[in-house]
């Protein structure tokens, strides 16, 4: 049975671009854009379940850490 929603938490590189690591699934991903790593998501979701079992969204909850000094 396909999960309704599949969640990847999206993190700027260190190096340049963009990651993406899926929570609870073996997922990983990498662009320098957001729009090449949206791609690159869905290629890499469907590349790691089968066609019954994708999940019907992919949801992209981007994380920003910010330094204020004191």
């Amino acid at each position: 049975m396909a999960q309704e929603e599949i969640i990847f938490l999206v993190e700027e590189s260190l190096e340049e671009g963009f990651e993406a690591r899926a929570l609870g699934h073996s997922i990983y991903s990498q662009a320098e854009t957001l729009d090449e790593l949206k791609s690159e998501v869905r290629d890499a979701v469907r590349c790691h379940f089968d066609e019954a079992d994708l999940p019907r969204v992919i949801r992209l909850h981007m994380v920003r850490d910010e330094i204020l000094a004191v």
